[in-house]
């Protein structure tokens, strides 16, 4: 609120390019140089006395929050997609970041405070997630041969200035964000996935084509869509719609976005409460979800 009347702090960010100008991205690019969370006063003095480096981590990264919990939320509809097709699945995500929510058979899960559910990975690491509507809980984890994504900068579990981005992108006094990343950066470093580099509507198509035809391929984003134009977004939803359906090459596509993103894409019944998203499965909304993955509300 601060920075919106501070008039010198606004003509530093208004010298940078439109699309660097978010605010998350700045304010995670000073915690990175070693802005805390003190006052105001502290904050725009460091901000003013190391911009120059700021600016250049500005320019040099973006807002890629890698949130592993997220996969509480798509591991219901994954194993379900497993059941009913009969197969193994390939996963590919689009905006994957540094691929942390490709590993859902790689975490442990606990909806409501219950029994947990084993995955095949570290048991301390353990996904906790609130459910109302009676969502289909899975008693394991999927089967999933082959993962893989696309991101215009990928990033690197194993790589320390990569994790220490990401770290930076979580909001202050989230410690337990902070504490899930750095365990699913270190399960995911032990097997990385490729994440190629490029844009999402130039790969999108080889790497469905390029997955095992012996698998199920699904392929997901949450909070990606939003930071594309909307000519864009509708390359990518023709795209996607075109795979889906193929007979012998069974295509799934999870959309995890804020409502209305995805253009075209029902929106869900009842009123939606800010901040939240909508688990869309070939287009058809399957659930209300927690932007950290930390709620899902079923809807069917």
């Amino acid at each position: 609120m601060e920075i919106s009347r501070d008039t010198e702090v606004l003509e530093l960010i208004d010298g940078l390019p439109r699309n660097n100008r978010q605010p998350n991205l700045v304010l995670s690019a000073a915690r990175s140089r070693g802005a805390d969370d003190g006052p105001y006063s502290a904050f725009r003095t460091f901000l003013k006395d190391h911009w120059s480096g700021i600016r250049d981590v500005i320019l040099s990264r973006s807002t890629q929050t890698n949130e592993p919990r997220r996969c509480a939320v798509l591991l219901p509809v994954l194993a379900g997609i497993a059941r009913s097709e009969g197969r193994p699945l390939a996963l590919i995500e689009v905006g994957a970041s540094a691929g942390l929510c490709l590993y859902p058979d790689r975490y442990a899960y606990r909806y409501d405070g219950g029994a947990v559910i084993n995955g095949q990975g570290r048991r301390d690491l353990v996904l906790e997630c609130r459910t109302t509507g009676n969502p289909p809980l899975p008693r394991a984890v999927p089967d999933i041969i082959h993962r893989t994504g696309v991101d215009l900068n990928p990033l690197d579990p194993g790589n320390p200035e990569d994790l220490a981005w990401l770290d930076a992108l979580i909001w202050p006094g989230m410690e337990d964000r902070r504490r899930l990343l750095r365990a699913a950066a270190a399960e995911a470093a032990r097997t990385p996935a490729e994440v190629v580099r490029g844009d999402l509507n130039d790969e999108v198509a080889g790497l469905i084509e390029a997955a095992p035809p012996e698998a199920a391929v699904v392929v997901f984003h949450t909070a990606v869509l939003a930071y594309l134009p909307e000519a864009d977004r509708e390359v990518f939803r023709d795209t996607m719609s075109g795979h889906l359906n193929v007979p012998g090459r069974p295509v799934h596509w999870l959309a995890n976005e804020g409502q209305g993103v995805v253009p075209g894409f029902e929106a869900p019944s009842g009123e939606m409460a800010p901040g939240l998203f909508v688990l869309h499965h070939n287009g058809t909304p399957v659930a209300r979800t927690g932007p950290h993955g930390q709620s899902l509300d079923w809807l069917s």
